[in-house]
């Protein structure tokens, strides 16, 4: 039933931009993005049980070398890729060593530190990132010679993407590799006792989450066609986070439902409405006050006492 739910409720996401108009098609591949950077972090945070305010680095850099490789140095899309993939899991491999030297508060701290001093490069460094004005007049890929400019070429593009890329996370999430970080998370020193080495478990998701991040950055700046500062930032962090945990932390749809929340409210809702971070809040604070495992996780305990209450009236029928 949960796999079922599941694919019906990507169906949904995947079909209903196109019922409207180009807004709704570039407001889903927003969503799609957002909700790819958060199924990463949500590898920390839900499966590692790691919280970091500094992920947002990893998204930044990969935009950053994608767009600096193709305006200074003139490499193809097929080219800057990977390049941004491979740098950035390799800056996400160089961290890991930094940030798991601590665990709760203090690894939260040093990725903040992380992420905090690579915002300040962006904007000082102005030779490479041309600092507050960010990097413009960059372009999307044509795969296969296919025009990307538009709002819905680029939407199945994204698509594709985060298909492929959701399918690999949750093969991840399922393996016997997901089950003994799940274990690292919960009883970490038990995990250490059974053989386990807790810290290279850690370790390797933190690089894997450094990937998937990469790979949202890569969709970011496609998407945008510029990138400043601003992506590196706490502020980019911290809504990621509050995607994990309003949609429900350590499972696969919660990201993704969390993500639309904050996207829809962010980009829709603030049109109509001025303090629009006012209502995100509050929708906050009824998510945690009500369902404090996240929206996904109490929505299915609901359905199933509401399920399981029907059953039991039809035995006693």
């Amino acid at each position: 039933m949960k796999r079922a739910s599941f694919v019906i409720f990507l169906a949904v996401l995947l079909v209903l931009p196109w019922l409207g108009g180009d807004y709704y098609i570039n407001l889903g591949s927003q969503i799609l993005i957002a909700a790819l950077f958060a199924l990463s972090l949500n590898l920390l945070v839900g499966y590692a049980g790691l919280t970091s305010l500094g992920h947002a680095a990893y998204l930044g850099v990969s935009a950053y070398v994608s767009g600096w490789l193709f305006l200074k140095l003139g490499w193809g899309h097929a080219m800057t890729a990977p390049a941004a993939l491979l740098l950035t899991t390799l800056m996400a491999a160089l961290f890991g060593l930094i940030a798991l030297r601590a665990s709760g508060i203090g690894f939260l701290m040093i990725t903040l530190a992380l992420g905090q001093v690579l915002w300040g490069l962006a904007f000082r460094w102005v030779t490479i990132t041309n600092g507050d004005n960010g990097l413009s007049g960059l372009t999307r890929p044509a795969p296969f010679g296919i025009n990307l400019d538009g709002a819905s070429a680029f939407y199945i593009f994204t698509a594709i993407v985060f298909a492929l890329s959701l399918i690999c996370i949750v093969l991840f999430a399922n393996s016997s590799f997901g089950a003994v970080l799940r274990g690292t998370r919960d009883q970490p020193r038990r995990m250490l006792a059974l053989g386990h080495n807790v810290w290279l478990v850690r370790y390797l998701t933190f690089i894997v989450a450094g990937f998937w991040a990469a790979a949202a950055g890569l969709l970011y700046v496609y998407y945008h066609k510029f990138i400043h500062p601003h992506a590196l930032g706490l502020t980019n962090s911290a809504e990621t986070l509050l995607m994990v945990i309003a949609g429900g932390s350590g499972t696969l749809a919660g990201p993704i439902v969390g993500a639309a929340i904050v996207v829809l409210l962010k980009n829709y809702v603030s049109a109509f409405i001025e303090r629009w971070t006012m209502l995100l809040g509050f929708v906050f604070l009824m998510i945690v006050m009500f369902m404090p495992d996240g929206l996904v996780p109490g929505l299915q305990r609901i359905w199933t006492r509401l399920t399981g209450d029907k059953a039991k009236s039809q035995e006693l029928a």
